[in-house]
């Protein structure tokens, strides 16, 4: 009897999935591991990866490793020091500095011998480890088996781990970018990269795309707040007779964004948009869906995510990737609580409406024109 074809796709629905195909796939790499993540936390998971990591190094694989330098601020200074001397290279992206504190990267990919992939909302935390619905955060992670992608992510890695540190001359710095214009030219229509900067990044063009021919959009967003003519388009599906489903944080470790998010409810349900809020813990997942197309990957749907972060998504314009998709859904949904807009209009005190409206100012205006200020001044130091 054949053995079972591998998909070359795996959704991973939970931590306890997610994290074991990842040190599976370290333990089993002989030639390269590229590790990109926005938090990395000095606990019982952090301490597996980094075990497995060093064991790697030791047996020759080229181990390079990039974490968030604000994302991972709790992380001591020598963490990584047993990894570095077994001859992996580390960087913490953008060090901490008033004057670019605005500026992180938020992806979160895992490279194994330029071939397995792992993408999604993850961080290397424990308390991303469990179900999501009895212990630890509801997230979402991509398994993909895929030479050309992997390369592509590969080359992406690596500009950004050289760059990441803003000791580069200038001459070096021209040179990367002229490299790095020739890779955006010959990546694939499936890798959507985000970085800070003004108008809409990729991910959001091929996101608008999607949306202005949808009938059927659902949604997982950790941290909502997306940009009015996103709005405007989730509306219009739903007036030209579509449905539009949010699935939104009912618990987050974010309060000022929970309550952001909180302050679009009523346009988005007079308009017919249907929202609800997972309840069991607390929600760290993205996912979207437009009738067939499927997006993964670090970005939520907010104005850090979408103009103020480098971020990784991937399309995906598959049948079967988007049915999975929609039965990761029905699961979430089936864990959250609808938000019926009178009910919503009730609860909404003057008190309440007033913290909304300024979570919303802080993070739709005094956060993006600081982050884009300071990005404006050391841009030369930075990928586009």
């Amino acid at each position: 009897m054949a053995a079972p074809k591998i998909p070359a796709l795996q959704w991973l629905c939970t931590g306890r999935e997610i994290f074991p195909g990842m040190l599976e796939a370290i333990k089993a790499a002989r030639k390269s591991i590229q590790l990109e993540i926005y938090i990395y936390s000095d606990g019982q998971l952090g301490r597996q990866f980094l075990e497995a990591l060093m064991a790697a190094a030791q047996r020759g694989v080229r181990v390079r490793v990039m974490v968030d330098a604000a994302g991972s601020w709790f992380l001591p200074n020598d963490f990584f020091n047993s990894l570095v001397a077994a001859g992996a290279g580390v960087r913490r992206f953008n060090p901490l500095h008033l004057w670019r504190f605005g500026v992180r990267n938020h992806r979160k990919l895992l490279i194994c011998d330029e071939s397995t992939i792992f993408i999604g909302g993850f961080n290397i935390a424990d308390e991303y480890d469990g179900d999501g619905v009895t212990h630890g955060w509801c997230d979402l992670g991509v398994q993909i088996k895929n030479p050309t992608l992997a390369g592509e992510l590969a080359a992406s890695f690596e500009e950004l781990f050289t760059l990441s540190d803003f000791h580069r001359k200038p001459l070096l710095r021209l040179r990367a970018f002229k490299r790095r214009r020739k890779f955006q030219k010959r990546t694939s229509g499936k890798l959507l990269l985000s970085r800070p900067g003004r108008g809409a990044s990729p991910f959001q063009i091929a996101l608008y795309h999607d949306l202005d021919k949808a009938r059927d959009v659902r949604i997982v967003s950790a941290y909502f707040l997306p940009t009015r003519r996103l709005r405007r388009k989730l509306m219009r599906v739903v007036r030209r007779g579509g449905r539009v489903q949010l699935i939104l944080a009912g618990k987050s470790d974010v309060l000022v964004s929970q309550l952001a998010a909180r302050s679009l409810y009523h346009r988005l349900l007079k308009a017919g948009v249907e929202i609800y809020e997972y309840q069991p813990q607390i929600l760290h997942a993205k996912l979207i869906l437009a009738d067939d197309v499927a997006y993964a990957g670090s970005s939520n749907l907010d104005i850090r995510s979408l103009s103020l972060n480098y971020e990784l998504m991937l399309r995906f314009e598959d049948k079967t990737v988007a049915t999975e998709a929609r039965e990761i859904f029905e699961r979430a949904l089936k864990h959250s609580w609808k938000i019926e807009f009178k009910q919503w209009q009730k609860t909404q005190t003057f008190w309440q409406r007033w913290k909304n409206h300024w979570a919303h100012f802080l993070l739709a205006r005094i956060d993006p024109f600081v982050a884009l200020r300071q990005f404006k001044t050391m841009k030369n130091g930075l990928p586009d």
